[in-house]
């Protein structure tokens, strides 16, 4: 599978771009997000790619970090879901958004993306609520390094197709806590509900303690 490319861009259109990789070109589609990330024809970018294997077509599509990588194919796996949709969902909300719009049970923030119906946008957060927090767990990814001018550095690589949450750090109570603080929840009540999932689950891992908090945080009722 090819996992990342680096290159020059030669052309953006309005939903993909054509990467040169050592005088081979791949179009990339990718999210409005993406696309108002990326720089201008002519200058150096790197995607994290996805690729679509059909019968009768193939199609990658790109993203600045691993998180938005893994929310697309999370989204993917929903009924009704395909990659258009999800890249109009992950364009619309963003990788955090989408994760805020999940653990709230906001499934109209969904809905606003373009060709999502109401249907689809209740079966997007009632399918993945339970999965939604081992992409959080991830954290922020960075991004993929820039490539060099002068194109020694233009790459295709293959990686894993789900990395691992981040382990290493300052505990999986301070990373839970800043994945909960992202979504939005005030420091203070995120602190606590971690707090509490941690001592009801003292060898949870951080996705553990994120899925726990969320159910505290849940509007009672």
């Amino acid at each position: 599978m090819i996992g990342r490319i680096a290159g020059r861009i030669d052309y953006r259109a309005a939903d993909h771009v054509l990467i040169d990789v050592r005088g081979v070109g791949y179009l990339v589609f990718c999210s409005d997000r993406t696309m108002q990330a990326l720089p201008r024809a002519g200058e150096h970018a790197a995607l994290y790619t996805d690729l679509l294997v059909r019968e009768d077509i193939l199609q990658l599509f790109g993203f600045t970090t691993l998180v938005e990588k893994e929310w697309h194919r999370l989204l993917m796996s929903v009924q009704g879901v395909g990659a258009k949709a999800s890249l109009a969902i992950l364009g619309t909300l963003g990788p955090n958004g989408i994760g805020r719009a999940i653990a709230l049970g906001d499934w109209n923030s969904v809905k606003a993306a373009k060709g999502i119906g109401p249907k689809t946008a209740q079966r997007v957060v009632n399918e993945l609520k339970d999965k939604a927090p081992e992409i959080m767990a991830m954290g922020a990814a960075p991004a993929p390094a820039p490539v060099l001018p002068s194109g020694e550095d233009d790459v295709i690589e293959a990686i894993p197709a789900a990395p691992a949450p981040v382990s290493a750090g300052p505990g999986p109570q301070a990373e839970a806590l800043s994945a909960l603080t992202n979504l939005g929840y005030a420091p203070g009540e995120a602190s606590g509900a971690v707090a509490q999932a941690a001592g009801d689950i003292p060898d949870a891992n951080v996705a553990d303690l994120i899925r726990a908090a969320l159910k505290l945080l849940a509007p009672k009722g």
